[in-house]
């Protein structure tokens, strides 16, 4: 069969579709959108086409999507830039943000600190769901910026979003969201979550990589982190991606109109894959299982077995997956998110992430189910010979 791909959440195919919408502005309206001549104006409308589909997927107004290079990016912009419009105003750069959060935010809440600002960790229970009774004292400093993820990459726990912004509103604070592994994979309420700022990412539901957005509901809550022209609304200034930018606003629309077919398929996938297992490897440890998850994710731990060696031998079983921890190929530190919620280090290190998407089968599902046992058996047997059983 052909090689099985459960690695979605690092990033997915470009579809068809989005192709075909984007190939336009890589080939004949190839001008730069700030050019006021005809193909200046071609290339502006792809772009400005490409911010309503998005704003319509997400349910938002045109003027509140600022495209970014990605998640990364979109996430900095948020965290940085609020601590910005913090200083300018004479407030303190204060930033929080969870323990589980992507490299991307926790990076960026240390380059506050190292601007001259201080920044909160809030801690998380063993699912990763957040200390709201350590929020509450966090945001009694008022904060420039709170930040949760909405589902974290690595385990797929679901914060309690609604929540924390209606605590955020409460006290003045602007509330930033990582969104890029919710969006087009669940349902999402922008208004009802309180959420100022919200990340988002293209080449996580069918668009090219090197295209993301930070949805920015008040202007006056961030200030720009790169300089240069007034490319929308100075917020993120440079020459805009047309194509990316179209590209997005059309997967946007289709995972937004396909959404609840695929949550229901792929959530039950992502559930019998997990009792599958289970059933052939029966210590199998499944991550967050007793919380809300988002239906794509999967994260499971092997005792006695390592992450390096199940992967390696998934890889050569044609089975595409990856390891619990976003750290660098060859460390030996076990993901933050998973100490973070208590896991033992031992466990954390035999933990690998299996993620689904719109082109996962049945027939995947039953290939990885029957290779399993095999690979589990052979990474036991190495971790033994090596002592670190």
């Amino acid at each position: 069969m052909a090689p099985v791909y459960l690695d979605h959440a690092a990033s997915t195919p470009v579809r068809p579709e989005v192709i075909e919408a984007m190939l336009p502005f890589l080939s004949t309206a190839w001008g730069n959108p700030s050019s006021a001549h005809r193909f200046g104006r071609a290339a502006r409308a792809g772009f400005e086409q490409g911010k309503r589909e998005l704003a319509r997927a997400l349910g938002v107004t045109p003027n509140q999507v600022i495209f970014t290079s990605g998640g990364t990016e979109a996430d900095n912009l948020a965290v940085i830039g609020s601590a910005l419009a913090a200083r300018a105003k004479g407030r303190p750069m204060h930033s929080v943000a969870t323990a589980i959060e992507h490299k991307a935010v926790l990076a960026a809440a240390h380059a506050v600190v190292d601007l001259g600002g201080v920044e909160t960790i809030l801690p998380v229970d063993r699912n990763g769901l957040v200390d709201l009774d350590a929020l509450d004292v966090a945001l009694e400093r008022s904060p420039s910026i709170v930040s949760a993820m909405w589902v974290n990459n690595e385990t797929g726990t679901v914060q309690p979003m609604a929540e924390i912004g209606r605590r955020c509103k409460a006290a003045g604070v602007p509330c930033h969201s990582d969104a890029v592994q919710a969006y087009g994979k669940m349902a999402i309420d922008l208004d009802a979550s309180g959420c100022t700022l919200l990340a988002i990412s293209g080449h996580k539901l069918g668009a090219p990589k090197g295209i993301g957005a930070l949805i920015v509901r008040d202007r006056h809550i961030i200030e720009a982190i790169i300089h240069g022209g007034g490319q929308q609304f100075g917020i993120r200034p440079g020459t805009e991606n047309v194509a990316g930018a179209v590209a997005f606003g059309r997967a946007a629309l289709l995972a937004t109109q396909e959404l609840n077919d695929q949550v229901t398929r792929i959530g039950k996938m992502r559930d019998a894959l997990a009792t599958r297992l289970r059933a052939v490897v029966s210590d199998l440890v499944i991550h967050a299982a007793h919380v809300e998850r988002a239906p794509h994710i999967l994260s499971i731990a092997v005792p006695g077995a390592e992450a390096e060696s199940l992967l390696m031998h998934l890889d050569l079983a044609e089975v595409a997956a990856s390891g619990g921890s976003a750290c660098a190929t060859g460390s030996t530190e076990p993901s933050h998110v998973l100490l973070a919620m208590g896991v033992d280090r031992a466990l954390a290190l035999g933990t690998i992430r299996f993620s689904l998407g719109h082109e996962t089968t049945d027939a995947d599902i039953d290939h990885v189910v029957a290779v399993f046992p095999g690979i589990v058996k052979r990474a036991r047997e190495l971790s033994s010979s090596l002592g670190r059983a």
